[in-house]
């Protein structure tokens, strides 16, 4: 929780590559736009949701959970619904879905876009850091 504070309490420059999975609260605390990361992109194999397609569904779709023709229907459909970076680009959470042969080219030019970065965080008599 300290190390969550930190980070999201600074105020360098934040950007994020998300190559294979970011789910839930992993995503979160992975500099996303929700605690402030400057900018984030994507693979295009990258999965971002709210949690695995698996898990997902065995909540969403208990009832089915004994026939497995059912669940593996469920379980297609959540992935090519929800795991995909597209909708998290459509929705604002990533920037650009990039790809992978491009990677280093966008940190470089992301880093010289946010080489002057001046932010101040809210004046706070106290910081609510946990213990």
């Amino acid at each position: 929780a300290k190390l969550l504070f930190a980070y999201t309490e600074a105020t360098v420059p934040k950007v994020t590559i998300i190559t294979r999975k970011a789910y839930g609260g992993a995503y979160d605390v992975m500099a996303s736009k929700h605690i402030r990361g400057d900018l984030n992109y994507a693979w295009p194999t990258a999965e971002i949701a709210v949690m695995g397609a698996k898990g997902a569904v065995e909540i969403i779709h208990r009832a089915d959970i004994k026939d497995p023709e059912k669940i593996a229907a469920h379980t297609k459909a959540y992935e090519d619904r929800f795991l995909n970076p597209f909708v998290a680009a459509e929705r604002g959470y990533i920037d650009e879905v990039i790809m992978p042969h491009s990677t280093r080219a966008r940190i470089s030019r992301a880093l010289a876009l946010l080489r002057h970065k001046e932010l101040e965080n809210p004046w706070k008599k106290h910081d609510n850091i946990p213990l």
